[in-house]
C-alpha cells in the first residue's frame, strides 16, 4: 500500500532507493502516487515524472506542470502539447514569450493564426477568447 524507499539498498543490490506502491516515495517511485527523483504514476511529482497529472523539472503526462512540460495540457519554461503555455510553448494552441502553433499568442507568436507583437489574426482572437476568456483581453 505504502512504500518508501530512499538511498542504496545493499540487500537487494540497488544503488537507489526503488518504492512500488498505492503511495509510492523513493529515489525510484512507481505508483498511483508517485513521489521522488524519477516517479511515474497517476499522479507523479519528481525531478523526472511521467503520469496522467505530472508536477517535476521535467514532465510528460496528460497535464504537466514542469520546467520541461510534454502532454496534452503543458505548462513550463517549455511547454509541448496540444494546448502549450510556457516562456517557449509549442502546440496546437500555444501560448508563450515564444509561441508555435496553429493558433499561437506570444511576444513572438508563428503559426496559421496568431496574436503577437507584429500580427493579430481575427480567427486566432476569435480562438483565444472562446476557449480562454480567463486570458487578458
Amino acid at each position: 500500500l505504502i512504500d518508501v524507499a530512499i538511498g542504496p539498498d545493499p540487500e537487494k543490490g540497488e544503488m537507489r532507493g526503488r518504492a512500488r506502491g498505492i503511495i509510492a516515495i523513493g529515489d525510484i517511485a512507481q505508483g498511483w502516487l508517485a513521489i521522488g527523483g524519477m516517479a511515474r504514476g497517476v499522479i507523479a511529482v519528481g525531478g523526472l515524472a511521467v503520469g496522467i497529472i505530472s508536477i517535476a523539472g521535467v514532465g510528460v503526462g496528460l497535464l504537466s506542470l514542469s520546467g520541461f512540460a510534454v502532454g496534452a495540457l503543458a505548462f513550463g519554461g517549455l511547454a509541448i502539447g496540444g494546448v502549450a503555455a510556457g516562456g517557449g510553448a509549442i502546440g496546437y494552441a500555444a501560448i508563450g514569450g515564444g509561441a508555435l502553433g496553429y493558433y499561437a499568442m506570444g511576444g513572438g507568436a508563428w503559426g496559421k493564426y496568431v496574436i503577437s507583437a507584429m500580427e493579430q489574426s481575427r480567427e486566432a482572437v476569435d480562438f483565444f477568447m472562446r476557449w480562454m476568456p480567463f486570458l487578458p483581453w
